[in-house]
């Protein structure tokens, strides 16, 4: 009888660690490791322009905006077709904006051979200059990356390797920053 039982429980485990072996062998779109740790860094370029009714006021009776070059850092965590990840930025403001620093989670999709759209919130401070004060506030957007497949560049880079990034977000429904830039993940 103990046999009968050790047979079908290891009868029953085998499917379990063909699984576990097709699971690691599995890709994502792009064809990186559908599982594991990707780090990225990255330079973008854009503009942050404020409500009226922003939390900044308007000192001067405008509202407060300025043009912006942020250097990004973070980590992707795929999980097969989707990730998760964090990431944190310092950004040196122009006009009324001294700097912005911050820290978001992202969560999103792979798209075609290299690329992601995704969803991201966090929070970001904002030091204001020219008679706004500093706030610090939770933010939101969005984004996409593609990489050299996704827009006809394949064979330049590694699938991982360089991407282009557009992104929206909003100072707690409170402003507009659109941005620009490159991405290396490796």
């Amino acid at each position: 009888m103990k046999k009968v039982l050790f047979a079908a429980a290891l009868l029953a485990v085998m499917p379990t660690a063909a699984f576990a072996q097709d699971a690691a062998e599995e890709t994502a779109p792009d064809g990186s490791p559908a599982f594991g740790i990707e780090p990225y860094v990255g330079i973008l370029g854009g503009y942050h322009e404020f409500d009226r009714t922003s939390e900044f006021g308007s000192p001067r009776g405008g509202k407060m905006n300025g043009g912006l070059v942020s250097g990004v850092a973070g980590v992707n965590i795929p999980l097969g077709p989707v990730f998760v990840g964090a990431e944190g930025n310092a950004t040196k403001g122009f006009g009324d904006i001294d700097w912005e620093y911050g820290v978001r989670g992202r969560i999103g999709a792979r798209a075609g051979d290299s690329g992601m759209v995704y969803a991201s919130a966090g929070y970001q401070w904002v030091n204001g200059k020219r008679g706004y004060g500093d706030m610090q506030d939770w933010i939101y957007g969005v984004g996409v990356e593609v990489g050299p497949s996704d827009i006809g560049l394949g064979g330049i880079t590694t699938n991982s390797g360089v991407r282009l990034r557009l992104q929206a977000e909003t100072y707690e429904f409170d402003s507009i920053r659109p941005m620009a830039g490159v991405i290396v993940h490796f």
